[in-house]
């Protein structure tokens, strides 16, 4: 994975010169009645997609990255109201809330700005792949708002991060979640 990643950067830099904003947007999650029913590969596999590809992208990136540049990370309102059928899914959310608190210290000093972004119920591919028909129909109706975003609802976010008008925020999240209040 993390020759990947490195070779996913260099690409980039390649195509367009350099890089000012790295995205972390990718994520998997397998939903599980009870914690007996994930297995070790799931466990692992979930990591190795939500975290730690984070991780190795955003070390290879580094490089390239210069003064004003900014870090993106997406992580999940699971990671502060937890999911108990989505037990793994939920802790590599909080790792990502961690890890992005963690590497925006490391990196203030580099003038480089790392956040993130964590959405409540969304619709993308992810719920209709991983949710039966029923769980589907009703996906989203326990916001304050009673139903699930749409990607634009989501994507401000990101620019606004991205942008020169948040280039005093670093280490923040950002949530985007239907009125869901909270904590952290």
């Amino acid at each position: 994975m993390n020759f990947f990643c490195a070779q996913a950067v260099d690409r980039a830099v390649q195509e367009l010169g350099k890089i000012d904003v790295l995205v972390n947007n990718a994520a998997e999650q397998h939903p599980q009645e009870d914690l007996d029913a994930i297995s070790s590969e799931q466990l692992e596999r979930t990591f190795r997609t939500n975290i730690f590809a984070m991780f190795y992208l955003a070390k290879a990136a580094l490089k390239h990255i210069g003064e004003g540049g900014a870090i993106i990370n997406t992580s999940s309102v699971t990671a502060y109201r937890g999911s108990p059928h989505l037990l793994d899914y939920a802790a590599t959310k909080g790792a990502i809330v961690s890890f992005t608190r963690s590497l925006s210290k490391a990196l203030a000093p580099k003038k480089i700005r790392v956040n993130a972004v964590a959405p409540g119920p969304v619709w993308t591919p992810l719920i209709p792949s991983t949710f039966p028909p029923e769980k589907v129909k009703s996906f989203g109706s326990e916001t304050p708002l009673g139903r699930p975003a749409e990607p634009a609802e989501i994507a401000p976010s990101y620019v606004f991060l991205a942008s020169n008008d948040a280039s005093y925020m670093t280490g923040q999240v950002l949530h985007p979640n239907g009125g869901e209040v909270v904590n952290g």
